[in-house]
């Protein structure tokens, strides 16, 4: 059996271990302010658990990409990838109400049980809510430093910090993008890409490539090779992740099956569908997408319509198309070969994952 590029030098362990290590430190400084701040850093380690760890290892193989040797210090480095996730994951679930994550509760819904636990005063809803954004922001505090504090040399986090900086102002971008088209409804193709693209695509993989050259040192000839590898592979991640949301299997997902349609995600796959709805598919469409009491039969009348007006193998067509324009990117681009082998199978579990 081939070995993946996660599992590569144990580039998933050590990054998980950088990550207990550097949450361990901060622990420390929570407990300084008091002990009310336990249920927060156990919280965050909890959240930060697992994962496929997917952006330090674009990250890594960014950096590995100029021919230059990975380092415990680019380990940690890459690792503070995976808070700037945990900050986004974490507020996207307040955003999109969903209860889960990772097949548990999600962090909002864990703060609203310890308030119900504890029989605080006020609402329990409410001080979940409130108590996820600040560990969402708390996140994005961490990653700074555990960036920061990786040991990388200074040059190097200098060349980086523009793009970490972009990187992170584009999440934010997305995230509203999304929130924006939920709440204007009607469906768009151009609208729909754009929001895969700056939500998701960007901060999955061109950006933490780019992050990963520019430690490096890297040029802008590597930069646009990569981007012209990791800009549809990014597209193509989210495409993948919004499938899983229709169809996916709640137990590898860890989502109840049709979480997107109750939220009525305005997605590339819905935008498809209702392109070639007949009257009778768009009134299905409009009657059940963003119902949060959407029932199971409502979930399959919903799939029925995707399938039916072929969005499921328009969207299935462009993750083959958008990976196979990746991959030939990837070869004209002439790296070395462990580079490209890793990339190679880093294209795929990205794309053909399901989970």
């Amino acid at each position: 059996m081939s070995v993946t590029p996660l599992d590569r030098d144990d580039l998933r362990t050590r990054v998980s271990a950088a990550l207990r290590a550097h949450l361990h430190r901060r622990r420390g400084r929570l407990a300084l302010v008091g002990p009310e701040l336990g249920p927060v850093a156990d919280a965050l380690a909890d959240f930060l658990d697992g994962g496929k760890r997917l952006r330090p290892a674009f990250a890594y193989w960014g950096y590995r990409a100029t021919g230059n040797p990975g380092s415990d210090a680019l380990v940690r480095a890459a690792g503070a990838l995976e808070l700037v996730q945990a900050c986004a994951l974490i507020h996207d679930d307040v955003m999109d109400g969903s209860d889960t994550r990772r097949g548990k509760p999600a962090v909002h819904k864990q703060f609203e049980a310890l308030h119900l636990a504890e029989k605080y005063t006020g609402s329990a809803a409410r001080f979940g809510t409130a108590a996820a954004i600040l560990l969402g922001d708390v996140c994005l505090i961490w990653a700074d430093e555990m960036l920061d504090r990786s040991g990388m040399p200074a040059d190097a986090l200098e060349r980086a910090r523009p793009i970490w900086d972009e990187m992170r102002t584009e999440i934010m971008a997305g995230q509203y993008l999304d929130v924006l088209a939920q709440a204007q409804g009607g469906h768009s193709v151009d609208r729909a890409v754009r929001v895969v693209r700056y939500k998701a695509a960007k901060y999955t993989v061109e950006r933490p490539l780019h992050l990963g050259a520019a430690l490096a040192g890297g040029g802008p000839e590597l930069t646009d090779s990569l981007s012209r590898y990791g800009l549809p592979i990014g597209e193509a991640f989210q495409l993948r992740d919004d499938v899983l949301g229709v169809f996916g299997d709640p137990a590898e997902t860890g989502k109840p099956a049709g979480d997107d349609l109750r939220e009525g995600k305005r997605t590339l796959l819905l935008a498809y569908a209702a392109e070639r709805a007949t009257p009778a598919q768009e009134t299905v469409l409009d009657r059940h997408l963003g119902d949060p009491g959407l029932t199971d039969d409502g979930v399959d009348r919903l799939r029925e319509v995707l399938v039916e007006t072929g969005a499921l193998e328009r969207t299935e067509e462009r993750i083959r198309a958008l990976t196979a324009r990746a991959l030939d990117a990837l070869a004209a681009a002439r790296l070395d070969a462990e580079s490209t082998d890793a990339l190679t199978a880093l294209a795929g579990a990205a794309t053909a994952r399901k989970a």
